[in-house]
């Protein structure tokens, strides 16, 4: 496979093998961004003293009324 790869960036004009360098970066970076991160979940149980006072419901309705 290797070899083959290597014979057809070859025939290729230098203008379309510099093409060609750029995409391989192009799709090394790509890849390197989709790495799963493991989330921040340190926001869990910083709403628990409303608990008795609002439903999930009514927190949504709040949270969308300030973003408008």
């Amino acid at each position: 496979m290797d070899t083959i790869i290597v014979e057809k960036i070859k025939a290729l004009s230098p203008e379309f093998q510099q093409e060609v360098i750029h995409f391989i970066d192009f799709l090394r970076t790509k890849k390197s961004s989709k790495q799963v991160k493991k989330p921040n979940l340190e926001w869990i149980g910083g709403l628990k003293e409303y608990h008795d006072q609002f439903t999930a419901l009514e927190l949504e309705k709040k949270a969308s009324d300030w973003r408008d």
